[in-house]
């Protein structure tokens, strides 16, 4: 897997200050997205092991709310591969840490078991989530006043209470 950008101290992507990964790699290929650089997957570089080091290192500091996977798209199926065991350390080494995943698929239909997204890896990837961020961006629903989303068709899901109850629930509006 590549990578095309890392942030440090990131308020945009997330709650809180925040370690953000954009990783390479989307099939997509929303109308007017932000980062179409970012669809090819050899764009960037290789997310090796001192990448992830430098990553795992820079949520030490308390004041580190948590980590913040989007690119790209962590949920494409090459991408998951390489992110699940890098969220196992995350999680393990930072439990009170949070994760927040962007994807431009819908958590509901493209990532459940059937779904055009769902691989052996993602029902565990979804696990090692707190806040997803779901849906397509939709240049003719974007929204600049909206927190955290770039369209009004995108959902903040909190996957903890969403996978407890067996239905969708949004972290906010």
């Amino acid at each position: 897997m590549n990578y095309a950008a890392v942030k440090y101290c990131d308020i945009a992507n997330g709650l809180g200050c925040r370690s953000v990964l954009f990783v390479s790699g989307c099939r997509n290929h929303c109308k007017g997205c932000f980062q179409p650089e970012t669809w090819d997957f050899s764009y960037g570089k290789p997310f090796d092991d001192a990448l992830q080091e430098e990553l795992l290192d820079s949520l030490k500091p308390d004041y580190i709310k948590g980590l913040t996977l989007l690119g790209g798209d962590p949920f494409e199926e090459e991408n998951q591969k390489e992110i699940l065991p890098f969220l196992r350390k995350v999680k393990e080494l930072y439990p009170n840490k949070d994760v927040w995943a962007y994807t431009g698929y819908v958590f509901d239909d493209d990532l459940q078991i059937g779904g055009k997204k769902h691989t052996d890896d993602t029902d565990e990837l979804i696990k090692l989530i707190d806040i997803l961020v779901d849906g397509p961006f939709i240049e003719e629903q974007k929204d600049l006043t909206i927190k955290f989303r770039g369209s009004r068709n995108q959902r903040i899901i909190d996957i903890k209470k969403t996978l407890d109850r067996g239905e969708v629930v949004l972290a906010m509006e």
